[in-house]
């Protein structure tokens, strides 16, 4: 296969595939107990990330002191990002779940700012956070100017911005923490952390007494293996390709794209409804996350988990 067609390829995968786990997360959920399904999800993704780490690229063990660290990145990523998404999604449309992560961007640049002092964001960033903040009052305001019979779960919502910080602390914490500078090791020990802790969490809420297999639909259960081999290791994998030969701009361009994808999916798929309120704000959320990618590019540097 050419270059180029690898890259295609590798597009459409992230594209595509990360698009659609919006939607296979509200299959899975339709009979699976969330939090033990997602927990599986990433300790299946991360074992399968970590035994290709060590014995196909060869990596070195990793010393105990980088455990800690990666528990606690996967439990902000993974059990408070992708966690809270898979809780919100009882109650919110896949496509908007997808719309409210897009924001991940702006919480990140803040707190890169405040954080780790970098330089100040310029009047650009500002005001692709401005587009962004009126986006998601927009999503959560009671039909705007008669636009639609437009209502939103308000304890959803909550759940998908704590699901945004929460995926940005996270972010923002794994570029400093002390983790193996293998990516592929320092992704699966993530994933590990997240993962035991959405089972721990699942535990605790009960979850095992509602795992009777006879209760599983088909299509749950396929939306899970979908979500483990294409979401959190394919596409994954095509993800760390293209950072690494077509840069950070230009794959950071996923950002914009995913929720294109699952709105559209959840329409198609899911009967999911599309009101002129939420076409509008999805408009502004989106072009608020295309400012901030051409002003501030940094972001994109990020692992990219709750796919």
């Amino acid at each position: 296969m050419s270059f180029s067609s690898r890259v295609i390829v590798a597009f459409a995968a992230v594209y595509l595939i990360w698009g659609s786990t919006y939607l296979a997360i509200r299959f899975t959920i339709e009979t699976l107990p969330m939090f033990l399904s997602a927990g599986f999800r990433f300790l299946l993704a991360g074992a399968a990330l970590y035994a290709f780490a060590r014995f196909k690229k060869n990596e070195k063990a990793p010393d105990k002191k980088h455990w800690g660290p990666a528990f606690i990145s996967g439990g902000f990523l993974l059990f408070g990002g992708n966690g809270c998404v898979v809780w919100a999604e009882k109650y919110v449309p896949s496509g908007l779940a997808a719309l409210f992560i897009a924001l991940v961007p702006l919480w990140m640049v803040l707190f890169e700012w405040w954080w780790h002092k970098t330089q100040r964001p310029s009047i650009g960033v500002f005001f692709g956070i401005g587009l962004g903040f009126f986006g998601v009052w927009l999503l959560m305001a009671p039909d705007f100017l008669h636009l639609g019979s437009h209502s939103i779960h308000l304890g959803g919502a909550l759940l998908l911005l704590i699901a945004s910080l929460s995926w940005s602390i996270g972010s923002v914490y794994s570029r400093k923490a002390n983790l193996p500078k293998s990516p592929f090791l320092s992704t699966a020990m993530q994933m590990i952390g997240g993962g035991v802790l959405l089972i721990l969490m699942g535990l605790l809420q009960g979850e095992w007494g509602q795992c009777h297999l006879m209760n599983f639909s088909v299509k749950s259960l396929g939306a899970l293996l979908y979500l483990v081999i294409f979401g959190s290791i394919l596409a994954f994998t095509a993800y760390l390709w293209l950072l690494k030969n077509v840069g950070v701009s230009l794959t950071s361009t996923y950002a914009f794209v995913n929720p294109v994808v699952a709105i559209f999916l959840g329409w198609a798929f899911a009967g999911e409804k599309l009101d002129a309120q939420t076409a509008i704000a999805a408009f502004f959320v989106l072009v608020a996350v295309i400012v901030i990618t051409v002003y501030h590019k940094d972001y994109g540097k990020d692992h990219q988990l709750t796919k």
